[in-house]
């Protein structure tokens, strides 16, 4: 999330708030293809983590990115903490311990998502290799303890800090030592909202296992393969994980309103100030809770705007669909994470394949093949087989709607090319996280540091 929300119109009742989810409503011509990605700097002599000041600090980085793309800076109490494209075509931002997100361009194919990310990443070591800074392309901090890893001065992130203990054992962890893709997508209608929904709740799970990336903590193996995929299943269970009542047939755009409602605030921005607000819900903000603690405490757009930003389900809904299970990984993931959700939601063929290959898997199955992807990965176990067998399946319907799909790029290829990263964890049947692992204890003779030579950007 690149810059906090100022809509100042008052909110008037319920039917603004459920409206204002399905204006993302688009025909299909109109869908596009917004990705995200994250990845942790450090100093490549000694591999320590990136400080916000200093004249080798990320803010630094952000300033030379300022220069060169010549995008608006973001501020927070006179400090640069990211930067917006001049016509909302892309953002840098910064996540609580300095890992750097680029949130691309809405786009029309994988093809122009692999080129803005080679853009992004190029740009970015022009600015940062002088600095003698590299980028980590994993789900974890490998090294850094939770007191090593930086805080970045952002007002939304002090709250969070001091309210994420209080609700969740893992909540800091997520915060400054994790990183992901991810990939936002559109729907034409509610009824195509449900049906997207439900399949990738579904299948995120599978998504966190396909890119597991994250088997190291503090300098040694922390027994997991998607380290960060543990991390969410105790962060702030009011907010995050499985939504059960997304299974429901008749799920729509009021009952995500109805959920989100009752769920703790973090914050409301006044007069440019960030207001803790964590210890009441929107729904009692709506009800008047907040009129005599902050200036003008009445609800707004832009209140709920932000309020929805930062609830954190494994797919989280605002005017289009954010997948979240994936950890963040090498160049090559941050194409595959967009190609494998294109190729199931985008294409119609694809999509009702997709949803009856899991129209009958419950809410309780669906949460155990959660609990057991960050040890087990591609080998957690579901019904009669494993997830390995399942992403077969999934794998070929990806590519199946990439290919419906048709979008060429210059040389005649169309996207599929995109899964080969993918189908190489199937065919071998080990993830990223494994071969870390079997790296660490043979050729890396048990130590840490190889990984900022060979996951960097």
């Amino acid at each position: 999330m690149a810059r906090d929300t100022t809509d100042f119109r008052p909110i008037e009742g319920m039917d603004e708030l459920v409206d204002y989810l399905a204006k993302g409503n688009k025909p299909r011509s109109e869908w596009r293809i917004g990705t995200e990605h994250e990845k942790f700097p450090f100093y490549v002599d000694g591999h320590a983590p990136v400080p916000y000041g200093g004249d080798r600090g990320i803010r630094s980085i952000l300033e030379g990115m300022q220069n060169k793309l010549g995008w608006d800076p973001i501020l927070d109490e006179g400090r640069i903490i990211g930067l917006v494209e001049p016509t909302g075509q892309g953002a840098i931002s910064l996540e609580p311990g300095g890992q750097f997100e680029l949130s691309g361009a809405p786009l029309e194919s994988i093809h122009q998502t692999c080129r803005e990310g080679n853009a992004h990443l190029a740009q970015l070591r022009e600015i940062a290799e002088p600095l003698g800074i590299r980028f980590l392309g994993l789900g974890g901090s490998p090294k850094w303890t939770l007191a090593e890893t930086p805080k970045m001065p952002k007002s939304r992130y002090e709250i969070m800090t001091r309210y994420m203990p209080k609700v969740g054992t893992k909540g800091l962890d997520m915060m400054y030592r994790t990183c992901t893709i991810q990939v936002n997508l559109d729907f034409e209608s509610e009824a195509d909202m449900r049906r997207k929904m439900q399949v990738s709740l579904k299948l995120q799970p599978l998504a966190t296992a396909l890119f597991a990336n994250s088997p190291f903590t503090e300098g040694r193996p922390n027994g997991l393969q998607s380290w960060r995929g543990d991390i969410w299943r105790d962060t702030d269970n009011q907010r995050s994980g499985l939504l059960d009542f997304c299974f429901s047939p008749q799920f729509g755009f009021a009952d995500y309103v109805e959920w989100a409602l009752d769920v703790p605030m973090y914050f409301v921005i006044r007069d440019g100030r960030y207001h803790d607000m964590t210890h009441i819900t929107f729904r009692q903000f709506m009800d008047g809770a907040a009129r005599n603690q902050v200036p003008d405490g009445l609800p707004t757009m832009g209140d709920w705007a932000n309020h929805l930003s930062t609830l954190f389900p494994d797919v989280r809904l605002k005017r289009f669909l954010e997948m979240r299970g994936a950890d963040g990984g090498p160049w090559r993931r941050i194409c595959a994470l967009p190609a494998f959700w294109v190729g199931l939601l985008y294409d119609a063929a694809a999509l009702d394949a997709a949803e009856a290959l899991t129209r009958d898997w419950s809410f309780e199955e669906v949460r155990a093949m959660r609990d057991a992807v960050p040890e087990k990965g591609i080998g957690a176990p579901f019904r009669s087989t494993t997830l390995r067998e399942i992403a077969r399946e999934v794998l070929a319907l990806s590519r199946m709607g990439l290919k419906n799909r048709n979008k060429l790029n210059r040389d005649g290829f169309d996207e599929t090319s995109f899964l080969s990263t993918l189908d190489e964890v199937v065919a071998r049947g080990t993830t990223s996280a494994e071969e870390m692992l079997a790296a660490y204890h043979t050729r890396w003779g048990d130590s840490i540091e190889p990984v900022f030579l060979e996951y960097a950007y």
